[in-house]
């Protein structure tokens, strides 16, 4: 009797699993914002990867003097040190490219991981992991970056992990908050009343429905990943010199925005508009799930 209960059980979820996820994700992409937010993030990712193989010069040789004006064959002239910005700039999103992804799926993989765990268990287990994340949710995500790297010295690795360390609390506590009603809907508790295993419940009934919130967690914490790595790589702790970087190129070049802006233009507008894609994507997200929700 028992083994057929959790047959059932069982089944009875997985047909509740059925296109949860793909009718959200239709529904996102239904979304003119979404898209277009996915299109601006698809095009800086293209040319950050593609931009170093087709970059007219070298990066880092010089080239023409200092500060020198768009002309003669430079079409945004040259930085500091009179090396082609153009150049530059089409080299100096590869490492943000991988970075900044990385760390904004870790971090909504880590803080989902402990929001579900903290809601679906409760108790101990949700004081003591929610005390935690308000531990580190006291440190600003870029103070607690810059704290360590000033230490350990800045890796690429050990900025994505930390960076994740520093969002992943703001993730848990909203994923706490969509799941602690899911768990305790009738369904959950049944299934835990029969024996199905809690693993099962967590991965493939209550995270599919956590779906939206996700995705909205991901459009964010992208955002805010390329944010606090450019801002390490300006203040001199992120990527390191002569490597280009659009962070490090806003820094290196600032004393010469009067005469030759577009040192400092082009890769500022090159991390916003990556951050742009990841507001757009959140935001458009945020409404679809919005308006989903006041129709159910």
């Amino acid at each position: 009797m028992t083994i057929d209960t959790r047959t059932n059980a069982t089944a009875v979820l997985a047909a509740r699993r059925g296109g949860t996820r793909p009718g959200s994700l239709r529904r996102m992409l239904r979304s003119g914002q979404v898209r277009f937010g996915l299109v601006l993030i698809v095009v800086m990712l293209g040319f950050a990867l593609i931009g170093p193989f087709v970059a007219p010069y070298d990066p880092n040789r010089t080239i023409a003097a200092p500060f020198a004006p768009p002309g003669h064959g430079l079409l945004l002239g040259a930085d500091y040190l009179g090396r082609d910005v153009l150049s530059r700039v089409m080299s100096g999103g590869v490492n943000l490219a991988w970075m900044a992804p990385a760390s904004a799926i870790a971090t909504v993989v880590l803080g989902a991981a402990v929001g579900i765990v903290a809601a679906y268990y409760g108790g101990a287990v949700d004081v003591v992991l929610m005390r935690l994340m308000d531990v580190l949710l006291a440190f600003p995500a870029l103070l607690f970056t810059l704290l360590f790297v000033s230490v350990i010295g800045p890796t690429p690795w050990l900025l994505v992990t930390l960076v994740t360390i520093g969002l992943a609390p703001g993730v848990a506590r909203v994923i706490r908050g969509a799941a602690l009603p899911l768990c305790s809907r009738e369904f959950v508790r049944w299934s835990r009343s029969v024996g199905i295993p809690s693993r099962y419940i967590l991965w493939r009934e209550i995270l599919p429905n956590l779906f939206s919130p996700l995705m909205v967690e991901l459009g964010m914490r992208l955002m805010w990943s390329v944010g606090v790595l450019a801002s390490m790589s300006f203040i001199g702790y992120g990527i390191q010199p002569p490597q280009s970087d659009w962070g490090l190129m806003v820094s290196e070049n600032r004393n010469g925005l009067a005469g030759q802006p577009w040192a400092v233009v082009a890769p500022m507008l090159c991390i916003v508009l990556f951050t742009v894609g990841g507001n757009l994507i959140a935001e458009g997200a945020a409404r679809v799930m919005g308006r989903t929700e006041e129709a159910n």
